[in-house]
Formats: C-alpha cells, sequence, structure tokens
C-alpha cells in the first residue's frame, strides 16, 4: 500500500432481507440481493465492482463480505486475491463494515484515501457517477478533515430514501457543486420529501469519499466506545490469531447503521456532492427494481419466466 494512494471498499456484506421476496423468486434460493443477477447475466456485486474500476483500480479495491455468505461469494469471486477480501464474522451492520476495512487501510498508510461504495445499487449511467467520484477525490485532497457524500439530484419526492439537506454553495444547484452538510433526514414522510424535493435536498447515495484518517475521526466522534473495541483488535490483523479475534469481536459488538449512528449524529463536520442525473436507484425493495425495469422498458429473464 504506496503512500496516499486512493483505494476503494466495496460493501457486500448484508443480508438483503427487504429484497428477500424478489431474489428468492430469481434464485430459488436464500442468497442476499449482492450475489443475484437482476438485470442481465451479472449480479449486482460484478456490476459494482465494474463500475467501480472505472476510477479505482482492482488491485486497490477491498471487497467486505459475510463469512455465512461464503457458498455464494466462494464461486463468484474466486478471481478476487484473498488479501482483498475482507471476511467479517457475522454482520453487525454497516459501521462495523466500514471500521474494520478503515483500520485495515490505516495500519499501512493513515494518509491514504478511501471510497465506500454500496454494492446493490443500480446506474444507467456508471461513467457519469464515477467522473463525480473523481471530483469527490478532489475535494477531499483540498479538505483533508472531511467526508464528501454523493448526493443524488432527486426525480422525485420518494419517501423511502434519505435525504440529505446541503447548506447553500456558491455554485448553486450544478452538478459538482459541493456543500457543507446542514442535516439529514431519514425516510421522511410524503409530504415532507416533497418540501425537501422542493427545498434542493439530495438522495443520500451512501457513496463517500475521504481520507481513512477523516473517516476514523468521525467515527471515533460518535462511537468512541466501538472505535476503542476495534482499536484494540487491530493488532491481530495479519497474524495467524485475525479470524479468532473477529469472532471475539463480532459477538460483543452491538448492530450499528453508519448513516444513523455516524454521520446524522455529526452533519457539520460532512460535504455533500451534488450528481446530476445518473439513473441511480437504491435497489432496497422490490417496488424499486420494478419500477426501473419498467423505466427502462425491458423485461428481464425472470419476470418473463414468472408470466
Amino acid at each position: 500500500m504506496a503512500n496516499g494512494r486512493r483505494w476503494g471498499v466495496i460493501l457486500a456484506g448484508g443480508d438483503g432481507t427487504r429484497l428477500r421476496s424478489l431474489t428468492r423468486q430469481i434464485t430459488g434460493d436464500e442468497r442476499p440481493k449482492q450475489f443475484c443477477s437482476i438485470l442481465g447475466s451479472e449480479t449486482l456485486l460484478d456490476q459494482t465492482r465494474r463500475r467501480v474500476a472505472l476510477a479505482i483500480p482492482e488491485e486497490q479495491t477491498l471487497i467486505v463480505v459475510t463469512k455465512t455468505h461464503a457458498r455464494f461469494y466462494s464461486t463468484q469471486l474466486r478471481d478476487v486475491p484473498g488479501e482483498r477480501f475482507l471476511i467479517q464474522p457475522a454482520n453487525k451492520g454497516t459501521t462495523p463494515a466500514i471500521l474494520l476495512s478503515l483500520l485495515r487501510l490505516a495500519k499501512a498508510d493513515l494518509n491514504s484515501k478511501v471510497a465506500f461504495f454500496p454494492s446493490d445499487h443500480y446506474f444507467a449511467d456508471s461513467e457519469a457517477f464515477m467522473a463525480h467520484i473523481e471530483t469527490a477525490f478532489s475535494a477531499a485532497e483540498l479538505e483533508p478533515r472531511t467526508v464528501v457524500l454523493l448526493g443524488i439530484a432527486p426525480t422525485g419526492p420518494e419517501a423511502g430514501y434519505g435525504w440529505i439537506e446541503p447548506d447553500a454553495s456558491l455554485l448553486g444547484d450544478l452538478p459538482g457543486s459541493v456543500s457543507r452538510v446542514r442535516r439529514f433526514w431519514e425516510k421522511p414522510a410524503a409530504d415532507v420529501a416533497e418540501e425537501l424535493m422542493k427545498k434542493g435536498c439530495l438522495w443520500n447515495s451512501f457513496v463517500m469519499v475521504g481520507r481513512v484518517s477523516a473517516f476514523l475521526a468521525l467515527i471515533h466522534q460518535a462511537l468512541p466506545e466501538l472505535y476503542r473495541t476495534f482499536a484494540a483488535s487491530q493488532r491481530w490483523f495479519d497474524t495467524a490469531h485475525e479470524e479468532a479475534a473477529l469472532r471475539a469481536l463480532y459477538r460483543r459488538i452491538p448492530p450499528s447503521n453508519f448513516s444513523h449512528d455516524v454521520l446524522a449524529t455529526h452533519p457539520r463536520t460532512l460535504s455533500v456532492q451534488r450528481v446530476g442525473d445518473v439513473g441511480w436507484s437504491d435497489w432496497g425493495e422490490p417496488q424499486r427494481v420494478l419500477s426501473t425495469l419498467a423505466l427502462l422498458g425491458v423485461k428481464a429473464a425472470w419476470e418473463a419466466a414468472a408470466g
């Protein structure tokens, strides 16, 4: 890990329970959605890897998975070297997954920069979206203490998404403009979502870019006990005791949602970059998948099979 290098982390450890009714219909088993081919022949994780590679080399991209999903990722990711896998003993939410990857990167280079990517999102225009990642890396270089969130310009008052309310920007509503974050709105009521859209608020894509040190400082500030618990296990990384240490660690930590427990508690330390229409959708629920397919005017193979 060279000093100051940029890294990507793909978060692929979730259980995908909200989309399970649809993925079960597609695959006939209980696999999480990131290991499922919903549109085309590639899985959502495959599509995410290909998208991330537009801006970050594969050899500098880590993939966080959960051991209970091994029967799915062991075959689908057999081309990925073992050192690029971070295997969690259990799924305890997004905060532990993010903190584990940060501490691994920090052990080699605290000055490196990192971008986090969920593995279950759809983008109609991956190239346009990843161009924004380049801008976000530049912003993180200029403001080393801030974490830059990528906020999607909404196409409707979606009540099921998290929203980011930005402070005023000198560049207004232009794509690529960066503002401080005023506050977060998590899954607001329909009438509130209408008002947020009128005010120029953005959908939270949960794609984030910043220095490793900035992310760690944010987590330490929001969840100091969890941070200390993880940091104490860092000495076992890359040793024969790592797997056992992680099992013990994950048994005693509570689940934690990074958006709710970290980002929303310290919004003023964050920035948000406005992303124009890139055809983004968080495929967390069956209706969002079906809406995307209808918008594209395509019928997936599993839809045809279902009649």
